[in-house]
């Protein structure tokens, strides 16, 4: 089963965009969920990751401060808070679950879905 990323936009430098990662038919309490963006001819990279229970956290040194992970297991649906945006923030968002440890690589994810695209002009 896939994860569903929404939320993303076109948005100017400086606004705020809450991504939402949901899981049809998957219970996703059960599974740590990173956030991850991949920019024109970049590599996926690492955003944020959460625990099972929300308990713990993870973020890239390029977002912190500026983005929250969260989750709201009685949704069913992780959350990534992006706040003062920037141009370099431009990038197609995707999340991805496992079922141990904040794990970093992308290759240690599974069930990605298509991502959503974010566009912060300047």
């Amino acid at each position: 089963v896939q994860l569903q990323a929404s939320g993303g936009g076109l948005v100017q430098a400086g606004d705020s965009l809450r991504l939402s990662c949901a899981a049809p038919g998957r219970t996703l309490s059960e599974y740590f969920v990173g956030w991850f963006r991949q920019a024109p001819g970049n590599q996926r990279e690492f955003v944020a990751a959460i625990s099972r229970y929300g308990g713990d956290t993870k973020y890239a040194d390029s977002v912190k401060g500026r983005f929250t992970i969260s989750r709201d297991d009685d949704k069913n649906t992780v959350y990534l808070q992006m706040n003062s945006l920037k141009p370099e923030d431009t990038a197609v968002y995707y999340c991805a679950s496992r079922r141990y440890g904040l794990a970093i690589a992308p290759s240690l994810y599974g069930a990605w879905g298509q991502g959503t695209l974010v566009t912060v002009s300047s």
